[in-house]
């Protein structure tokens, strides 16, 4: 079903479980972008960001499809998946943008939907992109959760091999290179392998490259590659944060230096151990616990369901979580940090 109005169109998804979901192109000062809204929009808000390459579905959908993590996000939640400008499929092309320029979009989202503030989850550039968006409108930015982040401009290294990803991108499109360039960024060795998340999903992450535009992912590289140093800046931020990091994400070092910039008492790093960068969708279970004691901090916080009374399936389960965590006094801004497991046989005992 569609609709069309002044400077909307809306149609209906289902890419979440049963949740239904209503897809907005907002109008922005770069163009219109798209957010697909799932769930009651008088609930607080969470708002999603991807990565390099991705858009919310093939970036999120793990999280959001895992019951339990679902269940608590959508119980307390209203979720605004936010794709990045041309990343959507069928996408046409889009003029280049600064992370400034992206920062200053997800401004014009909310306020478009009339949102004073909201809970940001991103992934390694997304992820960057939201904390320049709470460094920028710290007073809209009641919390993130960072999955791989960047925070440090990009080393030699990583700058000469994004640029001949860029390069390669604008003359030679999405070639077979490129896609296996993305999904190193992404899944860990083990996950790429046949013994891992297997030769089906990575096969249906290259048809998803194949069907984003290319000129668009380039752009979007381009600016992250150009991203500035917010050590400094991260310093004064106050904005309660969750950093989640696989073991193996070529950022990991990225994560560390992020959490140790922050101020501890406002900040917790989730290390999940044979892990990629994109926790979302390898381990999403490992993200469960950790993201409920984070929530637990906030006042509108209501246990669902399952709930850490019920999660025989998450690799932390509650006698495996430091007692200190379970206490008020240290939850939500006090989080400390602690790792997860994401391989435990279900009749070991912490």
């Amino acid at each position: 079903m569609e609709e069309e109005g002044d400077s909307t169109v809306i149609t209906l998804d289902m890419e979440f479980g049963s949740w239904g979901c209503q897809r907005y192109h907002v109008p922005t000062a770069s163009g219109p972008i798209s957010v697909v809204v799932c769930g009651d929009q008088d609930k607080p808000a969470l708002l999603t960001y991807p990565d390099v390459g991705l858009n919310y579905v093939s970036c999120f959908e793990g999280l959001f499809s895992y019951p339990e993590a679902s269940s608590v996000l959508y119980h307390n939640f209203c979720i605004y998946h936010v794709d990045v400008l041309g990343h959507e499929a069928c996408a046409p092309d889009q003029p280049s943008l600064s992370v400034d320029d992206l920062a200053d979009q997800l401004a014009e989202v909310l306020d478009f939907f009339g949102l004073d503030e909201v809970i940001g989850l991103g992934v390694t550039g997304g992820a960057y992109i939201l904390t320049h968006f709470a460094l920028k409108y710290r007073e809209r930015a009641l919390g993130l959760i960072l999955v791989s982040p960047l925070c440090q401009t990009p080393s030699w290294t990583e700058w000469i091999y994004n640029k001949a990803i860029i390069n390669l991108l604008y003359f030679c499109g999405m070639s077979g290179f490129v896609k296996d360039t993305f999904l190193q960024r992404y899944f860990s060795q083990e996950a790429r392998t046949t013994s891992g998340a297997g030769p089906d999903v990575m096969m249906t992450y290259r048809k998803h490259l194949d069907d984003v535009h290319s000129r668009n992912v380039m752009r979007y590289m381009q600016a992250i590659n150009q991203r500035v140093d917010l050590s400094e800046r991260v310093k004064k931020l106050k904005c309660r944060t969750l950093i989640i990091v696989g073991e193996h994400s070529p950022f990991h070092h990225e994560a560390l230096h992020l959490s140790t910039q922050m101020h501890r008492r406002y900040n917790a790093l989730i290390e999940v151990q044979a892990c990629g960068s994109l926790v979302t969708e390898e381990q999403p279970h490992a993200m469960f616990v950790p993201m409920e004691l984070f929530l637990m901090g906030y006042s509108f916080y209501q246990r669902p369901v399952y709930s850490l009374s019920s999660t025989p399936t998450s690799p932390l389960s509650p006698p495996c979580v430091s007692p200190e965590l379970l206490s008020p006094e240290s939850l939500g801004l006090k989080l400390k940090p602690i790792k997860t497991r994401v391989s435990v046989p279900e009749e070991e005992n912490c």
